[in-house]
């Protein structure tokens, strides 16, 4: 091979872009899932007669379930290969799917719910070990690019499918979607994916097992009930939260003990890893907590319908599609420390617009926002995501995958639960209305509710004044939230800054005879 040849990485040959394929099914099927629920649980509180904390349940133990199986993939990766694994996991999450459109009550829709988490939650672990082990890590950033348009684009798809099938067909549809593609994806992984060769079993590490995944678990209900609860003092969640975190501490002291721990936070050595996987961190809460908001300011304060809501975020999508295989490319051949901030500016320059949100912004001036801060999302998430596996070897892909998941996981929930939390006791502090109350409730209606209230319809013999000043007051609690998302953005620029800025020296490079014998056959 020349030194020019060495120099340029080699092209995704189609035997790869098969195996990508195969991921990127399963990754649309379970990011997706998540931001089209979300749009239904105003239609499970009318069809199964619950409270809002009830249907919630559906979206919690969803979570729950991701938090518990994702530290055992990369072990069960390891001891019964990623082909055999990947294909249970579809079939449990499309067996799940299926199951959740039969439910009859809100109880069996939630647990339900948790056995599509279960596969859910070793999905994209999974499928992030089987697209670094073919790509090799001189092309991983061009994969990673491609693994990325299910992962940026979910959020904004999942809104409008959510509303379209609702209002076109019924909620049962939000979860029969995913049969033909998960029938599609099993097919197609049988014939894709490379025939398992899975290494001798490594010991199982129950210990820290019943450490981490409970502590996990209880760790991230406590997080997701703050917007219930609108307050980390409520039982349900220092309690939950402060257990949580202390079997979670306890098992980084523990997990250094055993050869071979259930997440191996020994890789953190790997300071590119490290570096990489704090930003990453930071990004995901930032990214999550804003992925909430956008959205719901189009709904409770433009009082725009939920499929129109989807359509207003597009743009967002838009530029990230424009951005991302150009990220990827560039991912291959200049250090990410190079390119990331600048994606990160652009970022924190169309989300500064929505921090002057008021009830009458200019449409095209958000959508424009949007899609500036679609072109850098699209040069942000999978570039740090491939400077963090890229100087893995191969034995160590399937847990440094996990270890990222993870760490988005638990990002991804508390980004959710900040924001949630502060848009809500911005709400909480407006005006009562004399005279008014809640028929359900009997406890009385604030103007901010009943702005919100009308917005969506609801026939309330009220002042036009009164509606006026709640509206006014709902922008300006969004407003105020989206300086929290801002600032959060500004903090990512910290970690990011220690990125890498120089090629990773040859030793720190997987050799080609590290790549397993059956990826190196295609």
């Amino acid at each position: 091979m020349t030194d020019t040849a060495a120099a340029q990485p080699a092209k995704l040959d189609a035997a790869v872009l098969k195996i990508a394929g195969v991921v990127v099914l399963g990754a649309i099927m379970s990011i997706l899932d998540i931001t089209v629920v979300s749009v239904a649980l105003p239609t499970f509180q009318t069809e199964f007669d619950a409270t809002y904390a009830q249907v919630a349940w559906t979206l919690t133990g969803y979570t729950l379930a991701l938090a518990t199986v994702i530290p055992l993939s990369g072990w069960a990766a390891d001891r019964f290969g990623t082909k055999r694994l990947y294909m249970l996991a579809l079939f449990l999450f499309t067996a799940g799917s299926v199951l959740c459109a039969t439910a009859g009550s809100i109880e069996q829709l939630v647990a339900y719910r948790v056995l599509q988490g279960l596969g859910g939650g070793m999905l994209m672990p999974l499928g992030m070990t089987i697209m670094t082990r073919a790509a090799g890590p001189e092309r991983i950033g061009r994969l990673m690019a491609v693994l990325g348009i299910p992962m940026l684009l979910g959020p904004i798809g999942g809104p409008i499918l959510g509303g379209w099938l609702i209002e076109a067909a019924s909620w049962h549809w939000v979860f029969l979607i995913n049969l033909p593609i998960g029938i599609i994806g099993l097919v197609y992984a049988q014939f894709a994916l490379p025939k398992d060769n899975p290494r001798p079993s490594e010991s199982f590490d129950f210990v820290g097992m019943l450490m981490l995944s409970p502590g996990l678990a209880l760790f991230l209900f406590g997080v997701s009930s703050l917007p219930e609860t609108g307050t980390i003092t409520a039982t349900k969640v220092w309690v939950t939260m402060l257990i949580g975190a202390a079997l979670v501490i306890g098992f980084v002291f523990y997990s250094f003990k055993p050869k071979h721990p259930l997440l191996d936070l020994r890789l953190f050595r790997n300071k590119r890893l490290a570096v990489s996987t704090i930003s990453l961190f930071v990004f995901i809460i930032a990214f999550m907590g804003a992925g909430l908001l956008f959205p719901s300011y189009f709904l409770q304060v433009r009082g725009e319908s939920t499929l129109h809501a989807g359509l207003l975020m597009a743009p967002q999508g838009i530029g990230a599609m424009i951005t991302m295989p150009i990220a990827g490319m560039l991912a291959d051949r200049i250090p990410v420390g190079r390119t990331v901030p600048f994606a990160m500016a652009l970022i924190a320059l169309g989300f500064f617009t929505f921090t002057q949100v008021g009830t009458d912004t200019s449409y095209l001036l958000l959508c424009g926002s949007l899609f500036v801060m679609g072109l850098g999302m699209g040069g942000t998430m999978m570039p740090i995501m491939t400077s963090a596996l890229r100087t893995l070897t191969s034995s160590e892909v399937a847990r440094g995958s996990t270890l990222v998941n993870i760490l988005q996981q638990i990002g991804g929930s508390i980004g959710t639960a900040i924001m949630s939390v502060i848009l809500t006791s911005h709400l909480n502090g407006s005006a009562e209305i004399p005279g008014v109350t809640n028929p359900g409730t009997g406890e009385p209606v604030t103007e901010a509710q009943a702005a919100i209230a009308a917005q969506h319809g609801a026939q309330m013999q009220l002042p036009p004044d009164v509606l006026q000043r709640g509206l006014s007051f709902v922008a300006d609690s969004f407003a105020s939230t989206f300086w929290v998302g801002f600032i959060l953005v500004l903090a990512t620029f910290i970690p990011i800054a220690f990125l890498p800025r120089k090629k990773a020296p040859a030793s720190e490079t997987p050799s080609a005879d590290e790549v397993p014998a059956a990826v190196v056959m295609h």
